[in-house]
């Protein structure tokens, strides 16, 4: 290094070093590889690739910044310990991009597994599905990728992003082991139904009714009201994913929470789910509230047998039956709970929906045994919920239940492809701009 340039040419070789590996950092259409049919929805893929690049832009225009301040009197004259101060921050924003480009590298990459990936894209679409509610907000887009592990998750639309800025779309992990079949409905849409809340903001607007039902109530009462409030996220999401999906909810919930008894009845204040067994009846009152039918009644008692409150200690055994005793207004308050943001309707009526009936559902699947083309033809929902249904009422194998809700995927994966490559046709716009959540029959 020549001695005249010291650190000012040090650092400026760095600054040029950084932006040569930024110019690495390509758009994702570049370098993932995958079938049409596994690509994300049209909308996700450019929210994404927008977003990091005006990230990318952003640095550049920041190192040019730098390399143009360390080339004026004032950069020439200043402390080596300044220049390496604002380098530094260089670097550390171009590690958060880099951090921001991974998070959702580790999702597209997936989309090249054969089979996996055009799945994937059959849950963006149900996702979507899950979320629309086109008379309250503007859904983001929301996308798919399997993990390992026991439960779902997702990191929300429009929260922050490590390195900052806010998450351009909705990131739901689905438990590799709930693939596939109707049970995946159940994380998936519980995951959309945390989405919704936000939108909604639920919590906020049910919350303090929580906070003057404990102001109102006697010991030992105020501790259950409490807990409610407690667990409010995570009961709205189960209430969500209950509307939309019927029973096949309770049953992917009663999978997820099938562990020794231990963990089932394990409490903790700190826990923002409710206690396992209490969840489980919890879905299944919600269930009765909105959709009456004996069945939830009888899939309440089932869980009952399955794990026996008998042999739990007496401060377990009086919370669960303090807890019971107030269900049944918190789900009265719950499913008629009128927001701000529902413009007068309450949840029931914004959410709840007749062709989610159990009647309804059960001639919907034997019609389309006789008519599989109309199955095709209807919302991912609707279609989760049905054969949730009919595997609750022993009208379909798991094996059948598997490779049905597997062709399933396949066929909204590709006819949403297709949809959307049509619309691009028919407006004159490059293949990809459009987005792709209405679904028509593919011949």
């Amino acid at each position: 290094m020549p001695g005249h340039r010291g650190a000012t040419w040090f650092m400026a070789q760095e600054t040029r070093a950084l932006l040569a590996r930024l110019a690495r950092v390509k758009p994702f259409v570049l370098h993932e590889t995958m079938v049409p049919a596994a690509a994300l929805l049209p909308a996700s893929q450019i929210a994404i690739e927008h977003f990091l690049a005006r990230g990318r832009r952003e640095l550049r225009d920041r190192a040019q910044d730098f390399l143009h301040w360390l080339g004026t009197p004032q950069g020439q004259l200043a402390p080596p310990a300044e220049a390496q101060r604002r380098f530094t921050l260089l670097r550390l924003r171009f590690n958060d991009l880099l951090s921001q480009f991974d998070a959702f590298a580790d999702v597209l990459t997936q989309r090249s597994e054969h089979e996996t990936g055009v799945w994937l894209a059959g849950l963006d679409v149900a996702a979507a599905d899950a979320l629309a509610m086109p008379d309250y907000y503007a859904a983001p887009p929301v996308i798919c990728y399997l993990d390992r592990g026991h439960g779902a998750a997702i990191r929300r639309a429009r929260t922050r992003l490590p390195g900052g800025g806010e998450s351009p779309v909705a990131i739901i992990r689905v438990p590799r082991e709930r693939m596939v079949g109707s049970g995946i409905a159940s994380s998936l849409v519980h995951e959309v139904g945390h989405q919704g809340s936000a939108l909604l903001d639920l919590v906020a607007s049910i919350g303090p009714l929580l906070r003057d039902r404990q102001q109102h109530v006697g010991d030992p009462h105020k501790l259950a009201w409490r807990l409610w409030e407690r667990w409010l996220s995570e009961i709205l999401a189960d209430f969500w994913a209950i509307a939309k999906v019927g029973i096949t909810s309770t049953l992917g919930l009663m999978g997820i929470v099938s562990l020794p008894s231990a963990f089932v009845f394990r409490i903790s204040l700190d826990d923002p789910h409710p206690i396992p067994w209490l969840r489980v009846k919890l879905s299944c009152a919600i269930g009765g509230a909105l959709y009456p039918h004996p069945q939830w009644e009888r899939l309440s008692k089932l869980w009952a047998s399955f794990y026996p409150p008998i042999d739990l200690s007496r401060p377990k055994r009086d919370l669960l039956a303090l807890m019971a005793e107030t269900l049944p207004d918190f789900v009265a308050l719950l499913i008629d709970h009128r927001p701000k943001s529902l413009r007068g309707r309450s949840l029931r009526e914004a959410l709840a929906s007749d062709d989610r009936r159990p009647d309804h559902l059960a001639a919907a699947y034997g019609e389309w045994l006789l008519r599989p083309h109309a199955m095709r033809q209807a919302s991912p929902t609707l279609v989760f919920a049905a054969m949730g249904q009919a595997r609750a009422g022993g009208q379909i194998t798991p094996e059948l239940e598997t490779k049905a809700i597997g062709n399933l995927l396949t066929d909204w994966a590709v006819r949403s492809t297709l949809d959307a490559a049509a619309h691009c046709v028919a407006h004159g716009a490059p293949i990809g701009s459009a987005g792709r959540s209405r679904l028509h029959p593919v011949n």
